[in-house]
């Protein structure tokens, strides 16, 4: 890469931090900070791959990741009604809600709890039992990894439905570090999940704790490493296929 090109595309990532960071307005006021986004890293390409080149074509793109702040009251439809009702069940288990529930989110209409891994399944038993929740059915676990977020780098997230309330959904979701990447298992509450939970350690190293049989669901059981996480190297493993074989992802040419 020449130093004309090296600078456009610093020029570019600082241009588009500078822009998700910006305080936005409402009728020439600046919005509480509360409301700003969480930007917690950049990157390029279709995928951030920084090891193996970009053969994707869109090595020239650069894009911010960012997560959305907590919401403030009210949240609007039936999410008031939902949080209220788990703050009352966790305070008469005994359990602090704001030691549970580290922020609240409302984006794109969809309610999102960010719940401390201590407290995951207390938070998950009420909610599956409460008359007023009734959030039974648990369509599983995905795990999300985010270099950029220092100390909470990977993230389990739950999607959860109320058949009893006309099919209200909502999703839970944890964070842990790399340098420790245990949940408790959701599988005591939710049984489903455990397929899910195998997979999400397969393929991206979270570990749940107290899971009946945390194996490989996709890798042999000898594999080194989960795939999916961002920073997995994209080559140097050849892929046979009926005699044929696939060059691996860092010996392909690049587009850009």
């Amino acid at each position: 890469m020449t130093a004309n090109a090296g600078n456009a595309e610093n020029n570019a990532v600082s241009d588009a931090v500078a822009e998700a960071a910006a305080v936005p307005e409402v009728a020439g006021q600046p919005v509480r900070e509360e409301l700003r986004l969480e930007v917690i890293g950049t990157h390029t390409g279709q995928f951030g791959a920084g090891d193996a080149g970009d053969t994707t074509g869109y090595g020239g793109t650069t894009s911010v990741v960012a997560l959305a702040p907590a919401s403030t009251r009210p949240y609007g439809e039936w999410f008031d009604d939902v949080v209220d009702a788990l703050i009352e069940d966790l305070t008469e288990a005994g359990v602090d809600p704001a030691a549970a529930i580290e922020k609240v989110v409302v984006d794109r209409g969809e309610l999102t709890l960010f719940i401390t891994r201590e407290h995951l399944l207390d938070v998950a038993r009420p909610l599956r039992d409460d008359q007023d929740l009734r959030f039974e059915l648990c369509l599983g676990v995905t795990g999300v990894h985010y270099p950029g977020d220092a100390g909470r780098e990977l993230h389990a997230c739950y999607e959860l439905i109320s058949l009893t309330h006309g099919a209200r959904d909502l999703r839970l979701e944890v964070t842990c570090p790399e340098s420790d990447p245990h949940v408790p298992s959701l599988v005591p509450v939710y049984p489903g999940n455990d397929w899910h939970e195998r997979e999400a350690w397969d393929l991206m190293g979270i570990v749940f704790d107290g899971h009946p049989n945390l194996t490989r669901s996709a890798m042999p059981d000898d594999w080194v490493g989960h795939p999916q996480r961002k920073d997995y190297p994209l080559g140097g493993i050849p892929v046979e296929y009926k005699g044929a074989s696939t060059a691996t992802a860092d010996t392909r040419r690049s587009y850009r």
